[in-house]
């Protein structure tokens, strides 16, 4: 694993320690039952309970270690912390694109990403584009069907 930062919200850190904490003292014993019930049955060679299990006991350490390294290396983004004359991780900016209405999103590290709901990366096409910038402000980036333009409107 690598020591990136992972930015993160503090709702963000916390959602990602729940899920570390369900995966150790949850799913990790459910799934060695699972292997133990497995072996049981005789042998493991034919077994597609086993291996189904294996399978997921490997998946669930992954993610185990990959939460362990994105809490290592978080650096939390605190509200207080951040302007609001200027675009930075945290803000929630409102941006219109013309003969669009306006779009609020809240940029967030990649981990917390969810297009869906308004949180886009600092690393997206548009996250990049308006880091740093100020209420007023046109910024473009590419997109798959070309360049997009937006206004920033305000940044909360």
């Amino acid at each position: 694993m690598t020591s990136q930062k992972v930015f993160l919200t503090p709702e963000g850190y916390q959602k990602l320690q729940e899920e570390l904490q369900y995966l150790t003292t949850v799913r990790r014993p459910e799934i060695a039952k699972a292997i133990h019930d497995a072996k049981m049955d005789g042998d493991v060679m034919e077994n597609a309970g086993y291996d189904e299990a294996k399978h997921q006991q490997a998946f669930v350490e992954g993610r185990i270690m990959t939460l362990q390294a994105m809490l290592e290396n978080a650096v939390l983004i605190e509200s207080d912390d951040r302007p609001n004359d200027r675009v930075v991780l945290g803000s929630r900016v409102t941006v219109v694109e013309d003969g669009w209405e306006p779009e609020t999103y809240t940029i967030v590290g990649s981990a917390e990403a969810d297009p869906g709901a308004g949180r886009i990366s600092n690393e997206s096409p548009l996250g990049k584009a308006l880091m740093g910038h100020q209420p007023g402000d046109k910024v473009a980036f590419k997109t798959p069907e070309g360049t997009v333009e937006v206004q920033i409107l305000r940044i909360e």
